[in-house]
């Protein structure tokens, strides 16, 4: 049986990989696994194919007896937020390939939760479409209507706002530069730090599904005008979205591009104090630095290490409960609010940290994390060539501590380096850190020596 779900979602190339033939199906399996009757929202981020996936998707579930329930252009946790909040609503799809390049689009199928479905229901709408068990509804069995939700975008901003000190805020002015990808986060983020009282730099702000600003994809590389533009502002911080913002990548006032796990470490402390409630535990991916995990036990709060996916991430937070989980890659996760990457939200939490503790986003920063050199980088590959990489890796490493949970983590006493097969593109991801600079260039070197030895 073939694999159509990846680490996050189904994606593809739009028109070759991604076709409505498969859109179709995906829905109707999913119709067919929630049952006739269901009520599901449908909403899409800005790529190229949408409407064409959207109708696509529409028809499945119509075919197969459910209710779709159209939201229209929406960032994916506000549908999400949506479904969770709304008792009518039975679950959803997001039509997104988040941060992929702009050929792409892709399916996530949310849960009753509002969460993305557990990998064990992504198997099972799989074995509905390779096992041809995808059964029309009965020509008589109810009004065949496609509804829409027009308060849907209000709706989750009310949210948003509900959980936050908005008038201790408000009273700070901020001034934030966000870098909207060209998509749907123009839609939340900017609203959200203009109800926070603070003053809006916006770039990439028009929808446009080539992503002509930027890369959909936030990082250091694709943030440079955003940083310049945080110093040439003298703004108190920046924020760079992914295609369908949920992910958030911040820059500091001093213009430097923050991963998610720093910014994990001050706001991770922030939460502990604000909500003595929640159990002391964060939960991340073993993508994230091994290097937060001293700044976090001092103030007694528990690392749960687990493999790269926020779906994992996301449910492991709702069942046991802790301050917050978040990914290296901008995937930061409130359980207060809901427990899925949110950019607006984490926007909102940001701003009260800097508001409570009255301090600068890059004096948090130095004053937890150390000082460090960091190269990311992928290389194309076929996941059986990567898959035996991973197997050199590990034995020309196994003197040192290893983490195997998902691909390969080597730990030193002042480095760390991760290889690891992508779970949404055919490529082999590359991830170092080291207290030295040399050192993080010497350790790419020999990994690179290393991925020439599997041929």
């Amino acid at each position: 049986m073939g694999k159509l779900f990846g680490t996050d979602g189904v994606r593809g190339i739009t028109f070759t990989e991604l076709t409505p033939e498969l859109a179709f199906k995906v829905s109707a399996a999913t119709c067919t696994h929630f049952g006739e009757g269901s009520r599901l929202l449908v909403g899409r981020d800005v790529r190229i194919g949408g409407s064409m996936l959207e109708s696509a998707v529409v028809s499945g579930l119509l075919f197969s007896g459910c209710k779709p329930v159209l939201l229209g252009y929406i960032p994916t946790p506000g549908l999400q937020y949506n479904v969770a909040v709304d008792d009518s609503v039975d679950g959803g799809i997001m039509i997104t390939a988040s941060h992929n390049p702009p050929e792409y689009n892709g399916l996530k199928v949310i849960d009753s939760d509002g969460i993305e479905i557990p990998r064990w229901k992504e198997d099972e709408i799989e074995k509905i479409i390779f096992e041809d068990r995808i059964r029309p509804r009965k020509w008589d069995a109810g009004v065949d209507k496609v509804d829409s939700k027009t308060d849907a975008l209000d709706t989750y901003l009310r949210g948003i706002l509900a959980r936050i000190d908005v008038q201790a805020i408000r009273r700070r002015e901020y001034k934030v530069i966000v870098d909207a990808a060209n998509s749907v986060g123009s839609l939340s983020v900017p609203s959200v730090v203009k109800s926070l009282g603070g003053k809006v730099i916006t770039l990439n702000g028009h929808l446009d599904p080539t992503f002509p600003g930027r890369e959909p994809e936030p990082t250091p590389a694709s943030l440079t005008v955003a940083s310049k533009m945080v110093l040439n502002e003298k703004a108190d911080m920046g924020v760079g979205l992914d295609g369908d913002a949920d992910r958030s990548i911040f820059i500091d006032d001093k213009g430097r591009v923050l991963w998610g796990d720093r910014l994990a470490i001050p706001l991770a402390i922030f939460l502990s104090r604000k909500h003595l409630e929640l159990p002391r535990r964060v939960y991340t991916g073993v993508s994230s630095s091994f290097f937060i995990e001293e700044p976090l036990k001092r103030e007694g709060i528990e690392v749960v290490w687990m493999r790269v996916g926020s779906v994992d991430i996301s449910r492991r937070l709702a069942s046991e409960g802790g301050l917050m989980g978040f990914e290296e890659n901008g995937g930061t996760m409130y359980p207060l609010h809901h427990p899925v990457r949110d950019a607006a939200m984490t926007t909102a939490l940001v701003m009260e940290m800097l508001a409570t503790e009255r301090r600068s986003l890059s004096e948090l920063i130095d004053s937890y994390y150390p000082k460090t050199y960091t190269i990311k980088t992928k290389i194309p590959m076929p996941r059986k060539r990567a898959i035996k990489v991973l197997e050199i890796v590990k034995e020309h490493y196994k003197g040192n501590r290893i983490v195997d949970i998902d691909g390969v983590k080597i730990l030193k006493n002042d480095s760390w380096l991760l290889v690891r097969p992508s779970g949404t593109e055919p490529v082999l991801r590359i991830m170092i850190e080291a207290k030295d600079e040399s050192k993080a260039i010497d350790l790419l070197e020999e990994v690179k020596s290393l991925i020439n030895q599997a041929g």
